[in-house]
């Protein structure tokens, strides 16, 4: 660096997907491209380029049974609170797991959506590529390597752009780690935090209980309590919560700095 500190990222680089180049695994070779459906648009990672139809057609039909599922219950699509699929209703397993995990979390279905997505269709993948990396609007599913390095973007925040994560284990292993922020993005957040990060088994159960918890934080006051209940949970590994220049994390989470582009 010049001696100059970077100015934090504009907000407005989350629809550029800027944040997406700082998504990455460790010690693998790996073909990157884009999949979109809908509203749905995921950068994977994955063996091979060419496994780009496979995701496209997976995304289309997770996405198909979705829709299907609010055409048959609508008001899901603006439910704040946990849904209870009636018991004579038979739905795919893509369905059950959103509803499982915000159920979990104790927030609306669709509070999981872009983290059920993104797992339901890195797992298919893997039956064709070793190493899956899939993220869908900042909600990121893992699979293949024993470490894996996650930027953090955190729209005004000082550490956005330039704090990351690092997740490691001593065998391979697969996880979600996903982001709420009130600041960043079209998600709806009750609260304020720039980033509200989860760590856990399921892409769905994190990208439902991050925005659980960040609906909590209304001030960095907040931040601590905040952190320490997301690792209650079972499943979860590690959070992290940023709200302006404040941060707390706790769990199996190793806060890294990143290299200046």
């Amino acid at each position: 660096m010049n001696g100059q500190e970077k100015a934090p990222p504009d907000p407005a680089s989350y629809q550029q997907r800027r944040y997406r180049l700082q998504v990455g695994g460790e010690g693998n070779s790996t073909a990157t491209f884009n999949v979109k459906v809908n509203e749905s648009d995921l950068l994977i990672r994955a063996a091979d380029a060419g496994l780009r139809k496979m995701a496209g057609e997976r995304l289309m039909y997770y996405r198909h049974q979705l829709e299907a599922f609010l055409e048959q219950f609508p008001e899901v699509r603006f439910q704040l609170s946990p849904f209870m699929i009636p018991e004579h209703v038979l739905v795919p397993d893509v369905v059950a797991a959103m509803v499982a995990a915000a159920g979990k979390a104790g927030v609306g279905p669709m509070a999981a959506v872009a983290g059920v997505l993104a797992e339901a269709v890195g797992r298919d993948l893997l039956a064709a590529s070793p190493v899956v990396m899939v993220e869908n609007g900042g909600d990121i599913f893992l699979a293949g390597a024993c470490s894996y390095t996650v930027g953090i973007f955190a729209g005004r925040s000082p550490f956005s752009g330039k704090l990351g994560i690092r997740l490691s284990r001593p065998e391979k292993f697969s996880a979600g780690i996903c982001t709420s922020s009130a600041t960043v993005g079209h998600s709806l957040s009750l609260g304020r935090a720039d980033a509200m990060c989860v760590y856990a088994d399921s892409a769905a159960f994190a990208d439902a209980l991050a925005t659980a918890m960040g609906n909590r934080i209304r001030s960095a006051k907040d931040l601590d309590a905040v952190v320490k209940d997301t690792l209650a949970f079972d499943s979860v590994h590690g959070a992290v919560a940023i709200l302006g220049d404040k941060l707390a994390a706790a769990g199996e989470v190793e806060l890294i700095s990143l290299s200046p582009e």
